[in-house]
């Protein structure tokens, strides 16, 4: 049994940005992770985009470590050579009946120290976006996009430059919490038994599912993790925006939105489709209410445009039709298990606040 200091589970974003702090404060750091590269689920299917801050409830971590992610990942992008670009967002009502829904996100905003948004003018809607038919804008200058790859690669290497390492292709077969610190038995084709004294688990979809394998960890702690796949459709052609574009959210997710990647490609979601499969799969029939959430805003979508692209799931820890739930950081102080920290329910904006939520594991370990 060999015995390690810290071991990050999970080498999406958030766990490579959780390595690459720790690390950096001097701890030596193995990061395992189940598939043949880092940043395979999550990270590879969501939409890449630096969020603001806007939405999320006063005072909750998705509040707190969005705003201070954003504060930190423009800055890194920026001194690592990450592709990204502050594109901005407007957030649009359709109807007058959506308008008291955008002050009320101001507001919120406001209240969560997001304090650059501003209404655009009827002019400036349209010499920002001429085919958008909307009633009236917010406009967020501080969201953009980021090449989620490159920026786990730029983690990947401040992490290998402080001497720490990714085991790739090796699966957490079972855990036990013992006097000594936290056993981990992994296969994969060279299993190890590895003993640490502190445990990250960054796993994302498959938090929950891991910490049910470790022996002494106290099951009425683990939340019920749901699955909501989010399916992205793209445009064909060019596109006709410059700017991200958001409708006024809706139950469990932001709405049909338009998203940019860095290349100018427009795509269109995600969609909330709960499921108990990890399966990504796009089904075209699912086009139907694309084209009718897209219409509301971009009424010359014509049809045919629209192409199934990619899907991605998010670790809900609300069912279906509850109100939406905050990030989790579990730590000893909670569950009584020296050296451990959970991170549940790590869905968006967890890249955007991958830097922060590592602030934040950083003073729990």
């Amino acid at each position: 049994m060999e015995q390690v200091d810290c071991i990050v589970i999970g080498a999406g974003v958030v766990g490579m940005a959780c390595a690459r702090t720790l690390a950096l404060d001097g701890r030596e750091v193995i990061v395992i992770e189940k598939e043949t590269m880092p940043g395979s689920e999550i990270s590879a299917r969501n939409s890449g985009v630096i969020h603001a801050g806007i939405y999320y409830p006063i005072s909750s971590l998705k509040a707190e470590l969005c705003l201070r992610g954003n504060e930190l990942l423009y800055p890194y992008c920026a001194d690592h050579a990450v592709p990204h670009k502050k594109c901005g967002k407007l957030i649009v009502a359709t109807c007058s009946e959506e308008e008291p829904a955008l002050e009320k996100i101001k507001q919120l905003a406001n209240a969560n120290g997001v304090d650059d948004l501003y209404y655009l003018s009827t002019e400036e809607i349209r010499g920002r976006e001429p085919d958008l038919d909307i009633t009236k804008a917010l406009y967020s200058p501080s969201t953009g996009i980021v090449d989620v790859h490159s920026l786990i690669l730029a983690f990947q290497g401040d992490l290998e430059n402080c001497g720490g390492m990714i085991a790739l292709n090796t699966p957490v077969l079972s855990g036990e919490v013992s006097g000594k610190g936290i056993v981990l038995e992994t296969g994969g084709e060279s299993p190890m038994t590895l003993c640490a004294k502190t445990v990250i688990n960054a796993a994302g979809l498959g938090a929950t599912g891991l910490v049910q394998k470790f022996n002494g960890f106290p099951n009425n702690l683990i939340p019920e993790l749901y699955y909501a796949k989010g399916n992205y459709f793209s445009l064909n052609g060019k596109s006709p925006f410059k700017h991200l574009i958001y409708p006024v959210p809706e139950a469990a997710g932001l709405g049909v939105h338009v998203t940019l990647d860095l290349e100018g490609q427009v795509r269109f979601g995600p969609d909330v489709e709960w499921t108990e499969n990890l399966e990504y799969e796009v089904d075209p029939t699912r086009s139907a209410p694309f084209y009718k959430a897209i219409r509301r805003y971009w009424p010359a979508l014509k049809d045919g445009s629209l192409t199934p692209d990619y899907s991605g799931i998010r670790p809900k820890l609300q069912a279906p039709g509850e109100n939406a739930a905050d990030f989790v950081i579990q730590d000893e102080e909670l569950h009584g298990v020296p050296g451990l920290v959970n991170l549940f329910g790590i869905e968006s904006p967890g890249l955007t606040s991958c830097m922060a939520i590592a602030e934040k594991v950083l003073t729990k370990c």
